[in-house]
């Protein structure tokens, strides 16, 4: 629990900064799980010549969020936690429900944007909850946001090229 007192060692504090790090765990292991779902169902439904890039970018993404849904699941339990079953989460990605129209590239493409915005709002949230007071989940969630950066300017790479060739 000594990595987890602020610096002025304020145990109360330190309990409710504990809570909310492992509630922000516990949601960004959700998001993450929700973003592989989300993903892989994508990449399997969408159709046509146009959707082949799409659909290889989001297979090997698949493998990266899953990867980020691990680590987090470690640090939930190092901290002492109880990493969330099924039952325990919830989903509301929107945008990147599967489509009717399994042509419809580009709302494939803003549904991945949204939720790599999401996850880097959530990263820089816990980035800032986690300063000074646990450097390894922070170290951890400057890791991912890199990656979901990564992810989100890929995609949007492919909006551009693809909204140019319509």
């Amino acid at each position: 629990m000594a990595e987890m007192e602020s610096e002025q060692g304020n145990v109360a504090v330190a309990v409710d900064h504990r809570t909310e790090i492992m509630e922000g765990l516990a949601r960004a292991y959700n998001m993450e799980l929700e973003t592989v779902m989300s993903y892989l169902s994508n990449s399997i439904n969408l159709d046509g010549v146009r959707a082949e890039e799409i659909k290889d970018a989001l297979e090997q993404d698949v493998d990266a969020e899953l990867g980020h849904a691990r680590k987090l699941g470690k640090r939930i339990h190092v901290l002492g936690g109880t990493v969330p079953g099924s039952k325990e989460l919830s989903f509301d990605q929107d945008s990147l429900q599967p489509n009717h129209d399994s042509t419809d590239v580009a709302s494939v493409i803003h549904g991945v944007i949204d939720a790599e915005n999401a996850a880097c709002v959530h990263y820089q949230r816990m980035i800032e909850l986690c300063d000074g007071i646990d450097y390894v989940t922070q170290e951890m969630c400057i890791e991912l946001l890199q990656d979901e950066q990564e992810h989100r300017r890929e995609f949007q790479g492919f909006l551009k090229e693809y909204e140019r060739g319509r």
